[in-house]
């Protein structure tokens, strides 16, 4: 059998880890019980296998049977602090937690892969290396396993690496796809505190209102995403978050603010964060007030290699059809850690529809809503995919060439 028809045969064990992995969803960097369910299902395989120091990382890497380079797979284990409401009668089991975003699918289908290229080790002309890795949402676990050394687990530098990400909406079920250069946001955040001189509502002109100012510097940094940035390069300035005052007759102190900061490129990233500090800066400046202004980085842009994109396209056409495969036109908003290894290691970032038969994708909770569901269904395929990447990028000498982005 091939791998896709070997990855089929253990659907139901690849079920019943998903399942398990559902009830007890964890958040952050800490996951014991998820490891241990990790180490569980790698048992018995040709594996050398390490745990993290700083998280609860898992890196297991497969020798091969004739000597070649190294490929890398990702599969990130957090889940999010979203209480669930799908549903399903495997429903987490954690208050205050749920695998929202289906992390539990991808470390379900990277243990599929490492069995299926386990069964075929003595052919693979080279090493993988499996990355079971935490804290993917919001806690940077890539930046924390690539300082523990998991680029160089298998001894030598990936050549390629690969990750595969489901969607409960917008992406048919069964469905991959991706897009070569930037696929993803860089994600960071804009803190700011206006400070004026509090008094009575009554008499404004004795105090130092932070609150219009606080307004005014909103409405700005709006504008100026329109005016100073290429449209064809686009900037999302969100501000979620403004507290100011206690009372209504009562000019308070302080006014602060939040807002989340997406951009597409590494120069609009360095761009919006020179010009918002100065903008709130000097708007506060005009108004005789101070602001204390930061800019928070989160991660940034997630960029595939497009000689890697193309090879996975290829891939997918070869093993599902080309039915199979949708190019992305456009990248998506959300960010992913996935970046911090693709920044190191010419790789591609493939999205899986995972929606249950017949959804209506335009209506379907996104991923993060205590709504998502996530079928069972797409787990062959998408073990089967990162093992094809991985045995096709080994036997590929020298491999393709490669554009860095």
């Amino acid at each position: 059998m091939g791998m896709r028809e070997t990855a089929t045969a253990m659907a139901g064990e690849l079920t019943r880890l998903r399942h398990a992995l559902h009830g007890e969803p964890e958040i952050g960097l800490d996951l014991p019980r998820t490891q241990r369910k990790v180490l569980a299902a790698l048992d018995g395989l040709p594996l050398e296998v390490a745990t993290g120091t700083a998280l609860s990382s898992v890196t297991a890497v497969l020798r091969g049977g004739r000597p070649g380079p190294v490929v890398l797979l990702r599969g990130d284990m957090d889940a999010l602090p979203v209480t669930e409401l799908s549903g399903v009668d495997y429903a987490s089991r954690v208050d205050g937690a749920m695998h929202a975003c289906g992390h539990d699918m991808h470390v379900t289908m990277l243990v599929g892969a490492a069995r299926l290229l386990a069964g075929c080790r003595d052919t693979l002309p080279g090493d993988v290396v499996f990355m079971f890795q935490p804290g993917e949402d919001g806690h940077g676990g890539a930046t924390t396993m690539i300082a523990e050394g998991v680029l160089d687990a298998a001894g030598t530098h990936p050549v390629a690496a690969y990750a595969l990400h489901v969607t409960s909406g917008t992406v048919p079920q069964g469905t991959f796809a991706t897009r070569a250069g930037t696929i993803g946001a860089a994600v960071d955040t804009l803190e700011v505190t206006v400070r004026g001189a509090g008094g009575h509502a009554s008499a404004p002109h004795r105090a130092k209102d932070p609150v219009p100012v606080g307004c005014e510097m909103v409405v700005a940094l709006q504008t100026m995403v329109t005016r100073r940035f290429d449209i064809f390069d686009p900037v999302v300035l969100t501000v979620g978050v403004f507290n100011a005052g206690t009372r209504d007759n009562v000019i308070p102190d302080s006014a602060t603010f939040q807002a989340t900061v997406r951009t597409f490129s590494h120069a609009s990233r360095a761009l919006i964060e020179t010009e918002s500090l100065r903008l709130v800066r000097s708007i506060a400046a005009a108004y005789g007030l101070d602001a204390d202004a930061r800019f928070v980085p989160g991660y940034p842009p997630t960029i595939t290699d497009a000689a890697e994109t193309r090879f996975a396209q290829h891939t997918v056409a070869e093993v599902f059809g080309e039915q199979r495969f949708q190019a992305m036109e456009h990248p998506i908003a959300g960010a992913e850690d996935f970046s911090y290894v693709m920044a190191q290691v010419p790789g591609s970032f493939i999205r899986l529809g995972a929606s249950p038969h017949g959804t209506d994708l335009a209506a379907a909770p996104s991923n993060h809503s205590p709504l998502a569901v996530f079928d069972d269904a797409v787990l062959p395929d998408g073990a089967a995919l990162l093992a094809e990447l991985a045995s096709r990028r080994l036997v590929m000498a020298g491999g393709p060439t490669r554009t860095h982005q």
